[in-house]
């Protein structure tokens, strides 16, 4: 991506008055930053003092076995299409609005790295989830969570960037990636030891959750805040759909619930890109921004 220095005038909307969208004055950075370090230190202890939590066998199992054209759990593999749609679109418009030299959602072009690292994850998890539902087991799970790390780490870097500091927020990137890749290599490397371990690899994905809930309190820099709520939305959905994959299965007969959960983070994703196409800044002191 080009960072060059250059200047852009940017149509820029009015600032919201200092408060939240449920209408409470907006928290403080050091106030959320505290909130979130102090959940940090008890989500930590306790998942340390808990037993190993190895990859359950029957999560494999899925409910929709039936195999078309010749491609074995059909619904499963082909319902990954998304994922591939959504990060090829995105990557495109990054790549066109550097190009083109337009703003596109951006006030200083650095803050195009985490999206960059965001959709090429989904592009990624759409080959690395279709190579696993084609013949499920822990080896290519492996592979399935790989790109869905960079995903939600590439994320919480964006909401630090833009929220709270963006040299911080860019610096963070490289070092939340490697710890999103750690804690999934970790958990492989413990189950091809016969000991599972799951919780770090747990910990790093509630933790980013919390990190993304508790950035929708701090002060936005550009509109259209509400899809980073339907970005949650539908995470949330998805993890619902997972869990009741079997059930959902039983009472369609036509889909099953990890089929649809495919779907529902995807349109996640697509949330983001929505987001990133539409949004405005809000008016600061001046209307013409350095692009640094």
């Amino acid at each position: 991506m080009d960072v060059s220095s250059t200047e852009l005038a940017v149509t820029v909307q009015a600032p919201p008055s200092k408060r939240g969208v449920s209408g409470g004055t907006w928290t403080s950075k050091r106030a959320v930053m505290a909130i979130l370090l102090a959940l940090i230190a008890v989500v930590v202890p306790i998942a340390c003092s808990i037993p190993p939590i190895p990859q359950p066998l029957s999560y494999h199992q899925f409910a929709d076995q039936r195999t078309f054209l010749g491609i074995p759990r059909f619904c499963d593999v082909i319902s990954n299409l998304p994922f591939a749609v959504v990060g090829t679109w995105g990557l495109v418009f990054l790549y066109s609005s550097n190009v083109n030299r337009t703003t596109g959602g951006f006030l200083d072009r650095r803050e195009i790295w985490p999206y960059l690292f965001f959709f090429l994850g989904l592009l990624l998890t759409a080959f690395g989830s279709s190579y696993y539902h084609l013949a499920p087991d822990n080896a290519r799970l492996l592979w399935d969570r790989l790109p869905l790390s960079i995903t939600f780490m590439s994320m919480v870097a964006a909401i630090i960037s833009e929220r709270v500091h963006l040299t911080f927020g860019l610096w963070l990137l490289p070092v939340l990636l490697c710890v999103g890749f750690a804690s999934v290599l970790q958990w492989y490397w413990s189950e091809t030891r016969g000991a599972g371990d799951l919780r770090f690899y747990a910990v790093v994905q509630a933790c980013s959750a919390l990190a993304l809930l508790l950035g929708l309190l701090l002060p936005p820099r550009y509109t259209r805040s509400m899809d980073l709520g339907l970005l949650l939305g539908f995470y949330g959905l998805a993890k619902i759909l997972e869990f009741l994959d079997i059930p959902t299965f039983s009472v369609l007969h036509l889909v099953s619930g990890h089929s649809l959960k495919h779907l529902a983070a995807a349109a996640a994703g697509f949330c983001v890109l929505q987001m990133l196409r539409k949004r405005k800044p809000y008016a600061t002191s001046t209307s013409t921004c350095p692009m640094l």
